[in-house]
């Protein structure tokens, strides 16, 4: 890595594959004995995965999505404090499946909560907490909800209409425009060759 990317997420719709891609970049730099933690949102620490159950809970009809974000957030308080800052104060890579990107396009552009709302919790909950590097991995809704269906125990938002998930995708794409943090990656072709993409990535910067 040329730069210090320390705090590194991934994003994406359901299916793209971005929790796969985070693993394999986890499972790289310990096999360059880079110390370094792998973790997710919601969830990250035992309150915060409590609260991803109540996110992901079937048996709840419908969250409101003004509670879908204050549940995010108080997860995302208690990984950013308990789990995130330590590790990063430690010296290790963090590498996280999701972060605040996911909120905005979630609870944001797919739910319709203003962006301005969201911004001012974000402020409360993590002040200006950003990620180093994110990695937007670009996938059609079409595929993705292929590859889901392949896929048993799918969870809530999962098995949401493909309306929904277009209106997360172009969230996500709205994002990056907007921000240079946020690179996208074709993730269509096979895995191997998303992640050489994403190593191209950190790599060239």
């Amino acid at each position: 890595m040329k730069k210090n990317y320390q705090f590194i997420t991934f994003e994406g719709i359901e299916g793209c594959g971005k929790s796969t891609q985070a693993k394999k970049l986890y499972e790289y730099f310990l096999s360059k004995q880079i110390d370094c933690l792998l973790t997710r949102e919601p969830g990250g620490c035992l309150a915060s995965e409590k609260i991803r159950e109540i996110l992901l809970d079937e048996e709840i009809e419908k969250l409101s999505p003004k509670s879908e974000l204050l549940l995010n957030f108080s997860s995302r308080i208690e990984h950013v404090e308990k789990v995130i800052k330590p590790a990063l104060k430690s010296g290790k890579i963090v590498i996280c499946d999701r972060f605040v990107d996911s909120t905005f396009a979630y609870q944001g552009s797919a739910m319709g909560l203003s962006f301005k709302v969201i911004e001012q919790i974000q402020r409360i909950a993590i002040q200006d907490f950003l990620p180093d590097i994110t990695f937007l991995i670009k996938v059609s809704v079409e595929e993705a909800f292929a590859r889901i269906s392949s896929r048993g125990n799918n969870n809530r938002y999962e098995k949401l209409g493909t309306e929904f998930h277009q209106k997360v995708y172009n969230g996500f794409l709205e994002l990056a425009k907007k921000n240079s943090r946020i690179n996208i990656v074709d993730g269509a072709q096979n895995q191997q060759q998303v992640f050489q993409k994403i190593l191209n990535i950190i790599n060239q910067n």
